[in-house]
């Protein structure tokens, strides 16, 4: 079964410093029917204004996961950690017992664009811990529960895949019987399964064997492979 997310459909935060678009319910933006598939809880995409973020605030038991797709990110939290991330990094925060930490736009004239991504992870009260890691454009594992093939480790039982996807190539993945997939296009346009789906669009896919997405213009995916709840 496949189930398009439209960028147009999704839910959406606009303050004088941030423009945030939600695939699903967070916040005041509350929608039953979109309330996060299987352990992927939350996918925002971001815009904040430059020098402005979020300030000092808590999260706990939750895997997040932040991609900066352009524009630069200043991190800063309570287990002393301290960051600056540009494209081509991924941000691993386990929240666990209880984390603070702010994101602020580190550029005076720059909008920064991120997707934001939190995950429930397999326990709860787990040890606070944060990294980050710049990977190569090509379209790979960025994020899995054993940490393999240089990916970042995450607490749930879920493979995460992101990169580029060049004009009239394809992405391909297989999936277990008892596994579903959840794809985002961050930029470009790509066909899957007949549909054709562009910047901001997502899909669901459950009791397929195999998802395969194809690059009608040069393109950056984010695509997870999941187990069942």
């Amino acid at each position: 079964m496949i189930e398009i997310r439209r960028s147009t459909d999704r839910g959406s935060t606009r303050l004088d410093w941030l423009e945030s678009r939600h695939s699903f319910s967070f916040g005041h933006y509350d929608d039953p029917a979109h309330m996060g598939f299987r352990a992927l809880r939350v996918v925002n995409e971001d815009f904040i204004a430059p020098g402005r973020g979020f300030g000092l605030h808590p999260h706990r038991d939750m895997e997040i996961l932040t991609f900066v797709l352009s524009g630069v990110l200043t991190h800063r939290d309570d287990l002393g950690s301290r960051g600056v991330i540009g494209p081509g990094a991924v941000q691993r925060m386990t929240a666990g017992t209880g984390v603070f930490h702010s994101e602020i736009n580190a550029s005076p004239d720059e909008v920064l664009r991120l997707l934001q991504v939190w995950i429930r992870p397999e326990a709860r009260s787990l040890e606070p811990s944060w990294e980050e890691r710049r990977f190569a454009s090509e379209f790979r594992l960025v994020a899995s529960r054993d940490g393999r093939e240089g990916s970042l480790r995450v607490n749930a039982d879920v493979s995460v895949y992101r990169g580029r996807v060049t004009e009239g190539e394809t992405a391909k993945l297989s999936l277990a019987p008892d596994r579903a997939a959840w794809a985002f296009v961050s930029d470009g346009r790509v066909e899957v399964a007949g549909a054709t789906l562009s910047a901001g669009d997502a899909v669901a896919i459950t009791d397929e064997p195999e998802i395969t997405l194809r690059a009608t213009r040069d393109s950056e995916l984010l695509l997870f492979d999941l187990a069942p709840c």
